[in-house]
């Protein structure tokens, strides 16, 4: 049986802060041992060159180095994903998970918040949006689960990845090899190995069979509805956090998730809290979360005939502002106003995660 879950939201105050998650230690809230995932939003453009994200790493890395007795080697492999981009009213926050102590854990044999990763085989540039990585990614899938202690996919309720996209020394290095990539445009591969995992995660699960090399990013029908999947120049392998209940875990913690059906559906949101757990009205307030909520988590996309509830928009012509960044604030707009707090997990890049224009919702609250 894994270990119970401790989970915090702390701010970040400047891009290369870590003084939260040091007081968070020195509190003795976690222990830096015991840290195994962090998920977090940093400040950047959430492009390409967003090099937020490796001077948010380096600053969380060194503080559970300096405060722990890990080595160096086995701190670089805790998986820590950041999502680049807090536009609009986002606020630059990290979500710490820990394991617990058995003389600290709240004995219950309800559901609880169970936590797993995983590292994929090295995914080569001419893998990515193609039927290979899928494959990958789901055999890395199925490994996070077994260690957070799920052997039902109906358990899993989140699914958290980072993986490689495509450079142009990677791209490179494929045609030196004689290989192909799907395509040469960086940016875009972006959100190409974005769908491409949210595919292995979705086979994975069994949400839909294996796809072929001509449904990635053009067959939006299959998806999956747990998927939040970020890529970056980072690692040359998917890093996987698969996030659950199991009975007999204990702790405090359980999590949710639901769909948002398009930008606007602040419904969905509610719906994921709820099935966490929380018991709320049948039309509910920011004020009925009474501080339960730790966070959300969300993956949002233009939907791509253009349109939100039958009105037109022109993200999708847009010169000046690339759609990327107006649909995550419009999200995060939406997802505040409901939580109360701008600190929420919003990401871009949605193909293949949750319906076209929509995006899967994934929320922890505190059920003690």
């Amino acid at each position: 049986m894994p270990p119970a879950i401790e989970v915090r939201k702390i701010p970040l105050h400047s891009v290369s802060d870590a003084s939260e998650l040091a007081k968070l230690i020195d509190e003795g809230v976690m222990e830096a041992d015991r840290i195994i995932a962090v998920i977090g939003k940093t400040e950047g453009n959430g492009g390409v060159n967003d090099y937020t994200r490796i001077i948010a790493d380096r600053a969380f890395r060194e503080v559970i180095a300096d405060k722990g007795s890990r080595p160096p080697e086995e701190v670089k492999q805790i998986p820590i994903v950041w999502s680049g981009g807090t536009d609009g009213v986002i606020s630059p926050h990290a979500t710490v998970f820990a394991t617990l102590a058995e003389e600290k854990v709240t004995k219950t044999d309800e559901p609880r918040l169970t936590v797993g990763f995983a590292m994929s085989e090295v995914l080569l540039p001419e893998d990515i949006g193609r039927v290979a990585m899928v494959s990958k990614v789901a055999d890395a899938v199925t490994e996070a689960m077994a260690k957070a202690g799920i052997s039902d996919p109906a358990d899993v309720h989140y699914v958290q990845t980072k993986t490689p996209l495509l450079t142009i020394n990677t791209i490179s290095d494929a045609k030196s090899r004689g290989k192909t990539v799907w395509t040469e445009h960086t940016h875009e591969s972006m959100d190409l190995s974005n769908g491409t995992t949210a595919l292995g995660v979705a086979v994975a699960l069994g949400e839909i069979e294996m796809p072929t090399d001509e449904d990635v990013m053009h067959n939006r029908d299959l998806y999956s509805a747990v998927a939040s999947c970020s890529s970056g120049v980072e690692l040359d392998q998917a890093q996987v956090v698969v996030v659950g209940n199991a009975r007999g875990v204990g702790g405090s913690y359980r999590i949710g998730h639901s769909v948002m059906a398009d930008a606007l559906d602040s419904d969905g949101i509610w719906e994921a809290i709820k099935e966490a757990g929380l018991e709320l009205p049948e039309r509910p307030r920011t004020s009925d979360l009474d501080g339960r909520l730790v966070n959300v988590f969300l993956k949002c996309e233009v939907s791509q005939d253009g349109q939100v509830r039958g009105r037109r928009n022109a993200m999708l012509d847009d010169s000046d502002v690339h759609w990327h960044r107006q649909i995550k604030a419009c999200v995060g707009g939406v997802t505040a106003a409901v939580t109360g707090d701008p600190a929420v997990f919003v990401s871009v890049s949605a193909a293949h995660q949750g319906p076209d224009g929509g995006g899967p919702v994934a929320a922890i609250v505190d059920v003690s």
